[in-house]
């Protein structure tokens, strides 16, 4: 059966195009995809994740259970609020999920994982729940808002108390404070500053319509993509899963081989580091006419590979994708698109920063 947001309606009284995403009715666009990506782009547009699984980790071997869940490490986050964004590994090193971390204290964390794998990750943390002095707790009760764009600080800030907005105006990158009974985090999907608030489902409804009233624009989960893609922000089922580790996936920055700790998968991500991984993710560029898709097969002097997120950029006007390929030296890229090849450029992603192209690009 269908799962619906606590926002279902209000997408669907907007006028929002709506589609089945991993199992949830959400909204891909409310007109124009390609205007609410600019709308991020230049000004603040906001996004219904409230299909993510928020679980609290609570009790006192919290970051100790983490320690050993999670290929980054836990003892990078000592002040509260702190987050960390992780890959939670299987035993062969392949990518259950990826997800964001929390440090509220040493008896809570907050862990956010995707929507599409919840059940899965939900059974596996359960099980490696074993043995620590720990209680997960799904926050069924939370909605979740995207608030992004170079103004969208500022909107939010507006709407909250003058102690509220001086907590949240003073978060670094990739923290997290309680202000006004919501939790924000300055933390993103999409290449922009911003926030993602955790808004309690009684007050959702009216918090929506607030941002709305202060001219943040409602969006859609086609935006979203283009906007990360633009990023090089990798999508959990494309660009990475449980049969790809995370140096083959262009996330050897998410892990950490601290000394001594045994996280899972750890012996299979060594032994990679040392011998060198089979696969690499590549950035690449279209100039030509033509979209690219996850799945056509392209071309390489170090092997045949795929695509894996592949589409029209609207900052660029022009195709871009993510790929993997065998490991070593790519040399000039091709991908068959109807049975036709066509040239692409390797390039480093992220293909926009800021809003900017980047260099090369």
């Amino acid at each position: 059966m269908i799962q619906k947001t606590i926002y279902n309606q209000t997408h669907r009284e907007a006028g929002a195009k709506m589609v089945d995403f991993g199992g949830w009715d959400m909204p891909i666009h409310y007109g124009s995809q390609i205007e609410e990506h600019h709308a991020v782009r230049s000004d603040a547009g906001m996004f219904d994740v409230s299909h993510m699984t928020v679980i609290d980790v609570h009790g006192a071997g919290a970051r100790t259970y983490l320690r050993r869940l999670i290929a980054n490490s836990i003892e990078k986050l000592k002040v509260p609020g702190k987050a960390l964004y992780s890959c939670m590994l299987n035993e062969a090193g392949g990518v259950i999920d990826d997800l964001i971390v929390y440090y509220l204290d040493d008896a809570l964390c907050r862990v956010v994982v995707n929507a599409s794998t919840r059940d899965k990750d939900l059974a596996w943390m359960t099980a490696q729940a074993a043995g620590f002095d720990i209680v997960l707790k799904e926050r069924a009760d939370l909605a979740m808002v995207a608030v992004q764009g170079p103004n969208a600080r500022a909107k939010v800030l507006s709407l909250l108390s003058s102690e509220g907005a001086a907590a949240a105006a003073a978060l670094g990158k990739f923290v997290a404070c309680d202000a006004d009974g919501l939790f924000i985090a300055r933390t993103g999907y999409t290449g922009e500053d911003g926030f993602e608030i955790m808004v309690p489902e009684d007050r959702a409804i009216a918090f929506w319509q607030s941002l709305a009233a202060a001219g943040v624009r409602a969006c859609g989960l086609g935006a979203r993509d283009t906007l990360r893609l633009e990023a090089g922000m990798s999508l959990y089922g494309q660009d990475m899963d449980e049969t790809v580790s995370p140096y083959e996936a262009g996330l050897a920055w998410t892990v950490t081989l601290d000394d001594g700790r045994d996280f899972i998968g750890r012996p299979v991500l060594e032994k990679q580091l040392a011998e060198g991984s089979a696969r690499q993710m590549i950035g690449l560029v279209m100039d030509e006419k033509g979209v690219l898709r996850h799945g056509q097969a392209v071309f390489s002097a170090a092997g045949g590979g795929e695509i894996l997120s592949g589409t029209f950029s609207p900052t660029l006007s022009k195709g871009i994708a993510l790929a993997r390929v065998p490991a070593g030296e790519v040399g000039a890229v091709e991908v068959d698109i109807r049975g036709r090849r066509h040239p692409l450029r390797v390039v480093k992603y992220p293909f926009v920063r800021d809003g900017k192209p980047q260099a090369g690009v």
